[in-house]
């Protein structure tokens, strides 16, 4: 005899059941690290593969470009969508949760989680898929300075990720992802042929204030922490110290290059408006 079965019960019931998998196996210390890749990898497939569909549906102009273009467009739908997530949880993991809170004991800079490590791992594998596409389609896909910006992210990311150190400064580098979907929906305007419109000028706005906050002025609060906090810094291993010293300045000094580039960019749209 079958019993009717209750939807609130068998919600909980699977609830149960995908947290159980999520504890046990999917953030379980020996696969965690290979998971959190391959998730990553499976992300970027996904979609790639989902921003191919979508916009072949719903955009008209998309079956008109060229199949580089193509490529590109999928690529850019691809990273926009690690940037939500990565952003997202490298907000959380800083400032929301109490990982890397003053009022715990220890140094902060040897502090992870199963969730920081599998976020990371994530990226990683965001990292190496961009990478691998960079340089299959080079330079149709980003110059040098896209391959030496991944790489430097990679390394800092896989290290934080095996070695557990620095994965507060790691975040905060990560957080600066907050532009990347500004960025590719600047790229989507000028090729879907909304140079002129509104549209075009708000997200020009909307990223030299986001690339400010988050490229600008979060690296000089990550300078000042890691000064405030050498004691806790130097603690670590001679690699990440060397990381720690040489990757905020050097990705520091590739932001404030490309922040000029957008402060230039901006003011050529806004006075073209304006003559208008």
């Amino acid at each position: 005899m079958d019993f009717p079965v209750d939807p609130i019960m068998a919600a909980k019931a699977y609830k149960y059941k995908a947290e159980l998998l999520l504890k046990e196996y999917l953030l379980a210390d020996s696969y965690v690290l290979y998971t959190s890749v391959l998730v990553g990898l499976l992300m970027c497939k996904l979609s790639y593969d989902f921003t191919h569909i979508i916009s072949s549906v719903y955009f008209k102009g998309y079956a008109s470009l060229t199949k580089m273009k193509k490529i590109e467009w999928n690529n850019r739908g691809m990273s926009t969508v690690h940037a939500i997530l990565i952003t997202m949880m490298s907000v959380y993991l800083v400032f929301l949760s109490d990982l890397f809170s003053d009022q715990l004991d220890g140094p902060v800079t040897f502090r992870s989680s199963h969730l920081s490590n599998f976020t990371l791992g994530v990226s990683v594998g965001y990292f190496i898929a961009d990478l691998a596409m960079i340089f299959w389609f080079y330079p149709s896909l980003g110059g040098m300075e896209y391959v030496f910006h991944h790489i430097l992210c990679l390394v800092c990311a896989v290290y934080a990720m095996l070695s557990g150190e620095g994965q507060l400064y790691a975040y905060m580098f990560l957080i600066s992802e907050t532009t990347t979907p500004g960025i590719n929906l600047r790229w989507f305007l000028d090729v879907a042929g909304k140079k002129n419109s509104k549209a075009y000028i708000v997200n020009g706005v909307a990223m030299f204030v986001t690339w400010l906050m988050v490229r600008i002025v979060l690296f000089i609060y990550l300078f000042y922490h890691i000064l405030t906090n050498y004691d806790q810094v130097k603690q670590m291993d001679t690699f990440a110290c060397v990381l720690i010293s040489v990757a905020p300045t050097i990705l520091f000094t590739m932001n404030v290059i490309w922040f000029s580039k957008i402060v230039k960019g901006l003011k050529k749209t806004l006075a073209k408006r304006h003559a208008e």
